[in-house]
């Protein structure tokens, strides 16, 4: 028997290999190992890795569960190797299955500082024969409920960010009972999952959770880095609950792998991170390792104010004479990059046409450069919308096209919305997005681009995959690699990653992209939420927040929709030269206060005084710790209380030296203190649907 334990940034690792040669992690979490909490006849299910290969046998009653597999109940411990690199410490524990010589090493690489590891699984085939891959987990953990005395029934909570069109991150904790997980056996067919099936990563749910311990005091968070399908579950064995996370799976996504000996598979990364305390205190460690693992860029940097001409302003629209007044506008508010939206291209109605991506005469008489060089010569960056990941199915290009270009499935393009999904393995398409973002850069002088993807092409492709998913995952790392191609060229540009709001909103488009659209919500009320939860998700600093005052709307509308964007990053919009003098300033003082506290916005760490904020809440609130300085952005909805205290940890009966309402200023009526009893802000706001910004300095 031999024992291996890491303690590494505060995590600490405990790997078990038997005389046997199975190869067991007893333990991953921020407090050392307590041999008493597994049991000997536990341990057998502490498996490292899970692996199914087709014409394998299953063990046990298992359900639709990926626990008992083979030959992951076959595979022996082969090697382990304890290495720095850049990042940190890094360990790889090598597996092998005897019977079919498929090799296998478990990836963990740690993070200096930070209470994170990101984990993926490589299989390298040197058997004879071919083998096929159904299922490979990229990290799983036993024992989730080890620490504690109580039933998991009563201390374990799971926190899932349930998402969807303009209904993005939407959180809610269970109870396992409350996901119909009882403890009534020492394993079940039943699994709590969560699983993304086609394009939209996010489609449905954010690509992570946490899981809380209660009575221990410690929480788990994962996320999965990947921008198309993923998997992740649940599951009892041996009387102890597991978490098998991964990529793509057969029986969940569609995908299968055939390795011919000598081939490998790499699967897809996730992040697990373990923390003492709840889901403000994991979500803090995922944030600094965002911040790590991110395309160095000078955008998250700068935070530079965005103006879009499409949400609640121009529709997709666009002409010379009806942007050149919104330039002026956004100029003189204050607004440093200015992109026009969608159907710049064309000289009508463009769902269905897209796909060459040259300027309609018929909009820009005088070209689109005019445009865009009037933008510049008002002192902002120009900017343009694209969706180039599709193909219209009346865009002139098409002529120019083959299937090779497109998904096919059952011989057939793959077509949704009215458009054709382009794969980016293709050279052809390869060779065509490089021209048009050469152009955009190079001839148009486009400084930003807002790339949006309004189609989910569904499970995959067949074309040179061994299944659906299988195609899907490589057209899912081609375009990465696309990407990673334009930044290396243009490492000043910036790309919004928008995909009709948020349904791509996961990190591997986010350890490159700089920006995010977070929503197309169109409701400012509504959208507060949405807000308040993105900091769960990404970094605060790539958070792209509508803010677009409304024609009809009055001062509180106005200052609602600033204090929505006002602790993240700006997306401007509204008809902003339509509004009246008094409103504008609004905007106006909005932005110049952002100016002088963004500079703290990528230091910063959220945290959220009321708790996660759900849709029917009367009162909402988010708030970043920036060293000596908290901003406290506060939203009244509904109910009859005018008053809330939001109470603000970790000042350990210490009172802040001052309180203020810094948006707007005077507060328009808001009154704001500090409850000593409670070490609480208290805020009160006379009517509803109202907002505001505080700051406290400690």
């Amino acid at each position: 028997m031999r024992r291996i334990d890491v303690a590494e940034n505060g995590l600490y690792v405990t790997l078990e290999i038997t005389d046997a040669g199975d190869a067991r992690l007893l333990h991953f979490g921020p407090r050392p190992f307590d041999e008493s909490a597994v049991a000997e006849e536990q341990r057998h299910g502490f498996r490292l890795m899970e692996l199914q290969l087709t014409g394998e046998d299953r063990e046990e009653y298992h359900g639709r569960t990926h626990r008992a597999t083979y030959p992951g109940l076959r595979m022996v411990y082969e090697g382990y190797l304890d290495v720095r690199n850049e990042w940190g410490r890094k360990l790889e524990i090598g597996l092998a299955d005897p019977v079919t010589g498929l090799k296998a090493v478990s990836h963990l690489q740690f993070y200096d500082g930070l209470q994170v590891v990101r984990c993926w699984t490589q299989l390298r085939n040197e058997g004879p024969e071919a083998v096929q891959v159904e299922y490979v987990s990229s990290f799983a953990l036993t024992g989730l409920d080890k620490e504690g005395s109580l039933d998991r029934d009563e201390k374990m909570r799971v926190f899932i960010p349930h998402s969807g069109w303009q209904s993005e991150l939407q959180w809610r904790d269970y109870s396992l009972p409350e996901l119909g997980f009882s403890h009534m056996k020492d394993r079940s067919s039943k699994r709590i999952s969560c699983s993304n099936t086609g394009s939209w990563s996010s489609a449905e749910h954010i690509p992570m959770a946490v899981l809380e311990n209660r009575e221990a005091g410690t929480s788990l968070i994962w996320q999965i880095e990947h921008n198309g399908s993923w998997h992740w579950e649940i599951i009892d064995q041996y009387d102890r609950l597991t978490l098998l996370v991964s990529g793509p799976t057969e029986h969940d996504n569609h995908w299968w792998k055939e390795l011919k000996p000598g081939e490998e598979f790499v699967s897809v990364p996730a992040a697990i991170g373990a923390a003492e305390g709840g889901f403000e205190e994991v979500v803090g460690q995922l944030t600094g390792y965002r911040r790590v693992i991110r395309r160095p860029n000078e955008d998250n940097r700068l935070l530079r104010i965005i103006f879009n001409d499409y949400m609640n302003c121009l529709w997709g629209n666009p002409t010379t004479e009806r942007l050149l007044p919104l330039i002026d506008a956004a100029a003189e508010a204050g607004c440093e990059y200015f992109c026009i939206d969608a159907g710049w291209y064309a000289p009508g109605e463009w769902w269905d046409g897209v796909g060459e991506w040259l300027p309609s005469s018929k909009r820009f008489p005088e070209g689109i450069k005019y445009v865009l060089d009037y933008i510049r010569g008002k002192g902002m960056i120009p900017g343009l919308w694209l969706e180039l990941e599709v193909m219209g199915v009346k865009s002139p290009k098409l002529k120019e096209t083959d299937d090779s270009w497109f998904f096919m499935r059952h011989g057939k393009r793959v077509k949704d919305r009215s458009r054709y999904q382009l794969d980016f393995r293709s050279p052809k398409v390869i060779a065509h997005a490089d021209g048009v973002i050469r152009r955009l850069v190079e001839d148009y002088g486009v400084g930003y681009i807002k790339m949006d993807y309004n189609i989910n092409a569904g499970i995959g492709t067949e074309t040179d995959a061994d299944s659906f998913g299988d195609g899907l995952l490589q057209h899912n790392r081609a375009y990465l690699a696309w990407l990673d191609g334009v930044f290396a060229r243009y490492p000043d540009l910036v790309i919004e990653n928008c995909s009709s709001g948020g349904m791509r909103m996961d990190y591997a488009m986010l350890s490159r992209h700089s920006i995010q659209s977070t929503s197309d919500q169109e409701d400012y009320v509504r959208y507060a939420g949405i807000a308040a939860s993105s900091p769960s998700a990404l970094t605060p600093e790539q958070s792209a927040i509508w803010s677009y005052p409304l024609r009809e709307g009055d001062d509180e509308e106005v200052v609602f929709n600033m204090v929505n964007a006002l602790l993240l990053r700006i997306h401007q919009s509204g008809h902003l030269a339509e509004l009246s003098p008094r409103r504008r300033e609004l905007v106006k003082e909005a932005l110049d206060y952002y100016k002088s506290i963004r500079a703290d916005i990528p230091q910063s760490m959220p945290f959220w005084p009321l708790g996660l904020p759900k849709q029917q809440d009367g009162w909402m609130s988010l708030g970043l710790r920036a060293g000596s300085r908290l901003y406290v952005a506060v939203w009244r909805l509904d109910g009859e209380e005018d008053e809330a205290a939001l109470p603000i940890r970790g000042l350990n009966g210490t009172a802040p030296r001052s309180v203020r309402c810094a948006y707007p200023a005077g507060g328009l009526g808001a009154e704001c203190g500090w409850d000593a009893a409670r070490s609480a802000l208290t805020v009160r706001l006379p009517q509803r649907r109202t907002a505001r910004l505080f700051e406290v300095q400690l």
